[in-house]
């Protein structure tokens, strides 16, 4: 908790009077408080409860915990590149941002077995790798070929599977119980946010030419296109959409791990409420 009061404290009345200033004033407090709130959520998944986690967590905890993990290393990068005015890079950033809050918060409402599921399925190509070697691909005679083979096999020792444990995710499709991302989406957020924020950023075609339209290519008055070799402007109000997603699945994990205290919950809000003040200044600020 230290860690994270020392980054709290600084948000007195003189300090959050930026927030009614001008827009650049606006602008500069959002990237510092979209900063912080990176940091502290940094900081929640290193916090835990010794008496129910005296070391570390289970593998019923530790996906979910390497999902929040996800979230605030691609939070940072995301914050990274709005200082550095790439909005392409940001656009790549933000789907698997949105998809490991969305899939952590899925996690925490369903229970272990959904964990063990989840889990599983992530081993459909690395049972495509260990199918190809018993069928004698030439690959996994070469260094790289080795390499990767170890690595799959550690893994699954580790985890004490074979390569018939898999009959469930193989009868889902490799899905977790059998849900496309979008109905797990539509369960933990709503149906009707998905093709506005997460669906435009997952085209059924990867590399889809509507991307190729928005970020690399220009459009020339008799109808032609030519390359677009610049970056994109960033837009900093386009954050606070997306901490939507990300506040919830830490908060679920502080209950989860029996570690959210009133002090922790008021951070927690705390969040919240200036998220909010700042998407309302931006409206008011921005005309268009």
């Amino acid at each position: 908790m230290d860690e994270i009061r020392q980054i709290t404290e600084k948000y007195d009345a003189t300090y959050v009077e930026q927030i009614a200033k001008s827009q650049e004033d606006l602008n500069w407090f959002a990237l510092a408080f979209y900063k912080d709130v990176a940091k502290i959520y940094d900081c929640l998944t290193r916090i835990k409860n010794v008496e129910r986690n005296p070391t570390g967590f289970s593998l019923d905890d530790a996906p979910i915990l390497g999902l929040l993990v996800r979230v605030w290393k691609l939070l940072k990068e995301v914050i990274r590149y709005y200082e550095e005015d790439n909005a392409e890079i940001i656009s790549i950033l933000e789907r698997p941002l949105i998809e490991a809050s969305v899939v952590a918060s899925y996690l925490m409402a369903s229970g272990p077995s959904v964990v063990e599921d989840y889990r599983k399925c992530s081993y459909k190509d690395r049972l495509r790798i260990l199918h190809d070697l018993e069928n004698g691909s030439a690959f996994y005679d070469t260094k790289a070929g080795k390499r990767l083979l170890k690595s799959v096999r550690e893994k699954m020792d580790f985890e004490s599977l074979t390569a018939n444990d898999f009959d469930v995710q193989k009868r889902n499709r490799w899905r977790i119980q059998g849900k496309s991302f979008y109905e797990i989406f539509s369960e933990v957020e709503h149906a009707d946010l998905y093709a506005a924020t997460y669906g435009m950023m997952s085209e059924s075609i990867h590399g889809s030419w509507n991307e190729s339209m928005d970020w690399c290519l220009s459009r020339n008055d008799d109808g032609t296109f030519s390359a677009f070799p610049f970056s994109h402007p960033a837009d900093i109000r386009y954050v606070s959409p997306t901490l939507k997603f990300t506040n919830r699945p830490f908060r679920l994990w502080l209950e989860h791990i029996d570690a959210y205290d009133e002090n922790l919950r008021g951070v927690m809000d705390w969040i919240e409420r200036v998220n909010v003040t700042l998407f309302k200044r931006f409206d008011a600020q921005y005309r268009e």
